[in-house]
């Protein structure tokens, strides 16, 4: 066990510096003082960046309280808090919600071990001062030792404070307190740390916590209140404890020792010492980590959670005690065997009450009705039935059993004082305490289990010792509340001087009132408006939780006249990671240090850093690059950077993005093409409007940058190094200097744009390949030119891309086709080959319609061409086969697109469309075959152009087989009518529809197959033909050509 000193250095989260401008966290203060403002503006910043250096933690917190009545060697029982020992399970509803299997399992085999524990008579026979009382072989029924994150215990009377030598005692006498602290150390788990502690006279407070939760503990600060003789002594009072956890949560611990008796006089007693002790304690100011201090000291108001503990003394009012002690000990006595000594002592205490109540009863007229309510309560004794003799199944529940304890100790609770308090608002006001399912801890004999007062003075049992809790939820929903009662007397007030007239018109506003149209719209804000139920929102502004778990009297300690109580709490926190907060700090410091010009506006621009495990992202980039850095980009490849923009300074600021400067070839405006902005108020909603916004300080706004290069043309530029990814943003700052953002990514080579000359000079491996051979490759972070030039060494006869996408498509074609069949029933749900001419390359057929989700596929067969992989591998596991098609054949017309010099050059183009022409004029009638032979002899003027038309070609004839036979083959009767229905042509458009069809079906639907594909495939394959100045007739004719050219290799 190790301690430190209470008075260590401590520290608390940068935004308690609302105390120090009297804001609350992240605000500003009215008055613009330029030191205050600045800082603050430091404080805000870092504050919003919380979620960076905050990681939230659960602990559970154990609160004890124990009034050892002066008793020698009580310290001897401490095992009653740390280990949960000492509970009568039977005496006690108790109910502890454990968290995880292995816990549950170890209370199990606790309590299966309780046939083993010590007896009460047992027990009770060796009870001797300054020897341990607790039962032999107590496995202890609450969770303890390493489960419990922190210990709090508040101890009254460890002196008898009744002595005058002790009141009058000008010191506090730390001996005695030196062994509760001994005996608490020796049973708590090795390891756990010393908190604090706070002695005043008779009252000891004691926090301890393991070592992870000690670490977070800063600005721990105690103090005493005296309300004892003349309001100041310190024979009662309380001694306080403060600590902030995790520099994000204050955290209040109350031991008090409130005024005793009985008389008129003495409740009012202790309301006032309760509110002596709230108004007179102060704590020591709070410093955080980074060396602000508070002006003045918080009090017990200003906690996030509090706990109020100890002998509050305040008793049951208007009910005689002998009721109470024999109702009650015809509970206890079922803990004892009648037939032992203890036992018939018992017996005997009980039928002393009842004989003092008949002499009551006999000396009054009339009965009160509260005690005849009490005093009619059965006991086991005077009926004939004993437990073992009730029927299971007629058997009450504790709630309904008019004999049970639980309904007992629910006569009795309406006559607890502090309840009535509360009530009553005199004191208490928003404390909650957990349910009373327990006994009364005071008073007994000592010694004994169940034995009430048997002295002469035979005192009234009474729940003396609590155990409260308070929340900053709590407190501010009394207060509110408060306020609201105040308002409505006020108007009341006013509707009473105004007269019944106005007091009339008010009344019927009242009804008329409509919450929607009436409201007032500058209502002030509720932080819990959004915060789910059993939040709690700090002072600090953070989310924590609290929930308890179990409140139980430990009725089996027996070294005192009172029986110790505990309460566990279920408590997650958000704890400060200092190391990172000064890391956070530094940076937001050093930007605002930066941007910081007195009377000038002054904003501060945080680059959101991506996260290292993204893919292209290196936290050990070689250039440090501090603006928005892209990683690496490829082609149709989704990227999402975010800004930050923020007022730091203390007066509004006007921001709007301008138009960069740009160089020859660059795209105007504020953003390059390659990269799209929005904005985001706050509101959650993305905006493009870029124009002009004003902050006021402390205010921000989130820039979304988004990156998808989805246009070829442009990726043809990055391939070529025409274009390079590296630009800049400029935020105007109207009256302040601008700030310039630089935005840079390295670009991926990609094999989509190039020409067929230059595809077949890329090895296997994929052009990425050959990028990363490149000698500069690892010092470009933008684009350095294409990897392939005319040097490079030819290695296929064609695209080595070519043959992988043809091939693949052709596969998946006929894969689909076959098993639709199997995975589908065709007569509800038809293939797309079926109604759409020209699947599976237009649009209409294609089964995924997200174009998010199409551009992401798009972007992984990509990678797949460029790094020479196989398609399957690139793809999700859970996408179909037909899905992977559709996605290929739309990425198959993108590549042909692309491709510079497309597979019919325009210079090959010009002397087929010439020949073409020529055919039309002169009349002369060639059959198919002569005009393939003719124009594959035109193409094999370019060797590679003409292997990849034939692949293409050879590709589609086999679709259109494929599809025309898997028709055939599930729906023949579709083939028998010429030409196909025009829900079936709706692909081709209207004006390149055939005007010709063949007369058998079959050859129709064929036809019309090849012209779909032909109308969709001839502009991404062919260039050349349309010459500016053309005409539309011109134009069309033309298009007309190219169509009737590829279907001479389809048909």
């Amino acid at each position: 066990m190790s301690s430190t000193k209470s008075s260590r250095p401590t520290s608390t989260s940068s935004s308690l510096m609302q105390e120090v401008v009297n804001a609350l966290p992240g605000g500003y203060p009215e008055s613009i003082q330029p030191p205050t403002s600045n800082q603050q503006s430091l404080s805000q910043a870092v504050y919003s960046r919380r979620s960076e250096y905050t990681r939230p933690k659960n602990i559970k917190i154990k609160v004890g309280t124990w009034n050892a009545a002066a008793y020698k060697g009580a310290e001897k029982d401490i095992a009653w808090f740390v280990d949960g020992k000492g509970i009568a399970e039977g005496l006690t509803d108790l109910t502890v919600e454990d968290e995880s299997e292995s816990q549950d399992d170890a209370a199990s085999q606790d309590r299966s071990s309780l046939d083993d524990r010590e007896g009460v008579e047992d027990q009770e026979a060796r009870y001797k001062k300054k020897k341990s009382t607790l039962p032999k072989n107590d496995p202890g029924l609450l969770p303890g030792g390493e489960d419990i994150g922190l210990y709090l215990l508040g101890l009254q009377e460890i002196v008898d404070v009744n002595s005058a030598a002790e009141a009058l005692r000008p010191y506090t006498d730390p001996s005695v307190g030196q062994k509760w602290k001994s005996e608490m150390e020796a049973h708590l788990p090795r390891g756990y740390k010393f908190v604090a502690e706070q002695q005043l006279i008779g009252m000891l407070l004691l926090i301890y916590a393991t070592p992870d939760v000690a670490a977070d503990i800063k600005s721990v600060s105690t103090t005493s209140v005296g309300t004892g003789l003349m309001g100041y002594m310190g024979n009662k009072g309380a001694v306080t404890a403060r600590i902030v956890l995790g520099e994000t949560t204050r955290l209040v611990f109350v031991n008090a020792h409130l005024a005793a008796g009985t008389d008129k006089g003495a409740v009012e007693r202790r309301n006032w010492d309760y509110g002596q002790v709230m108004s007179r304690t102060k704590f020591e100011p709070i410093s955080d980590s980074m060396g602000l201090s508070q002006n003045i000291g918080e009090g017990i108001d200003d906690a996030d959670f509090a706990f109020f503990v100890g002998d509050l003394n305040y008793r049951l009012e208007g009910i005689p005690g002998e009721d109470v002690r024999r109702l009650l000990m015809l509970h206890t006595r079922n803990e004892y065997d009648l037939s032992k000594k203890q036992g018939k002592k018992v017996d005997k205490e009980i039928a002393r009450n009842q004989a003092s109540i008949e002499r009551r009863r006999e000396n009054r007229t009339s009965t009160d009705s509260g005690v005849s309510q009490v005093s009619t309560v059965r006991s086991r004794e005077d009926d004939d039935v004993q437990d073992e003799d009730i029927d299971a199944e007629e058997a009450l529940d504790a709630v309904d059993d008019p004999a049970s304890l639980h309904t007992t100790l629910s006569s009795l609770l309406p006559h607890d004082e502090l309840h009535q308090q509360q009530k009553a608002r005199k004191a208490f006001q928003g404390w909650q305490e957990g349910p009373i399912t327990f006994l009364p801890t005071y008073k007994y004999d000592a010694g004994s289990v169940g034995v009430f007062d048997s002295s002469e003075k035979r005192r009234a049992p009474s729940w003396c010792d609590r155990i409260l809790w308070r929340t900053r939820r709590d407190m501010l929903s009394y207060e509110s509340t408060i306020a609201e009662e105040e308002e409505s007397k006020r108007k009341d007030e006013e509707m009473k001087n105004n007269g019944m007239d106005e007091a009339a018109k008010d009344e019927e506003m009242l009804y008329d009132y409509d919450p929607d149209e009436d409201a007032d719209e500058s209502g002030s804000y509720d932080e819990y408006d959004d915060a789910p139920p059993g939040t709690v929102i700090t002072k600090e502004g953070f989310a924590d939780e609290i929930s308890l778990e179990a409140y139980v009297a430990h009725q089996r300690v027996l070294s005192s006249d009172h029986k110790p109580l505990d309460a566990i709490f279920s408590f997650k926190y958000d704890a400060v990671v200092p190391e990172l907060k000064s890391k956070i700090h530094q940076e937001v410091a050093r930007e605002l240090d930066r941007a910081e010009n007195e009377g000038r506006p002054n904003v501060t621009v945080v680059v959101d850093r991506p996260h290292s495990n993204e893919e292209g992202i290196s936290d050990d980039d070689p250039l440090k690059f501090e603006g928005v850095w892209f990683g690496e980009v490829r082609y149709a490849m989704h990227k999402h950077r975010s800004l930050t923009v923020a007022n730091t300074g203390q007066v509004p600021a006007t921001v709007y993005f301008i138009d960069r400067p740009v160089g020859p070839g660059q795209h105007p405006g504020t953003s390059p093409s390659w990269v799209s902005m929005k904005i985001d108020d706050g509101t959650g909603k993305l905006s493009s409007d870029l124009s002009k916004r004003t902050l006021e300080p402390g205010q921000a706004f989130n820039v979304e940058l988004e990156l998808r290069i989805l246009d070829v043309s442009l990726a043809r530029q990055f391939n070529e190094g025409i274009k390079s990814m590296e630009d800049i943003l400029v935020l105007r700052v109207e009256n302040g200097r601008d700030h310039f953002i630089p935005l840079r990514g390295t670009w991926l080579e990609s094999s989509l744009g190039h020409s067929i000359s230059k595809l077949i000079r890329i090895p296997e491996g994929g052009i990425r390949k050959l990028q990363r051979q490149r000698p500069d490759s690892s010092k470009s972070t933008a684009s350095a030119g294409s990897a392939i030039d005319d040097e490079t060494p030819v290695k296929w006869s064609a695209p080595r891309e070519l043959f992988r996408l043809t091939e693949v498509i052709e596969e998946l074609t006929i894969r689909v086709t076959a098993e639709w069949g199997m995975l589908h029933d065709p007569s509800t749900q038809p293939p797309p080959w079926e109604r759409f001419a020209g699947w599976p390359f237009v649009p209409q057929s294609w089964t995924c319609k997200d174009d998010k989700e199409r551009h992401d596929r798009l972007a992984d067969i990509v990678e797949a061409l460029d790094t020479d992989v196989s398609f399957d591998s690139v793809f999700p596991s859970d996408i179909s086969h037909i899905e992977k098609l559709e996605s290929l054949a739309e990425f198959f017309i993108k590549f042909l697109s692309a491709m510079d010099q497309g597979i019919v050059p325009k210079d090959i183009w010009t002397q087929l469309d010439a020949g073409l022409i020529k055919q039309e004029k002169s009349k002369l009638a060639q059959s198919a075959e002569e005009q393939r032979t003719w124009a594959q002899e035109i193409l094999s003027s370019a060797p590679s152009h003409s292997i990849s038309f034939i692949l293409i070609t050879s590709m589609l004839d086999r679709i259109i087989s494929e599809t025309i036979t898997a028709i055939t083959h599930n729906h023949p009767a579709l083939l028998a009518k010429s030409p196909p229905p025009a829900t079936f042509l709706v692909t081709i458009p209207q004006n390149l529809r055939k005007k010709n069809w063949a007369k058998d079906g079959k050859e129709a639907w064929r036809q019309g197959v090849g012209r779909a594909l032909a109308s969709t495939l001839y502009g991404a394959m062919i260039r050349g033909g349309e010459e500016e100045g053309q005409k539309d007739k011109e134009k069309a004719a033309g298009r007309e050509r190219k169509i009737r050219f590829l279907e001479l290799f389809l048909l």
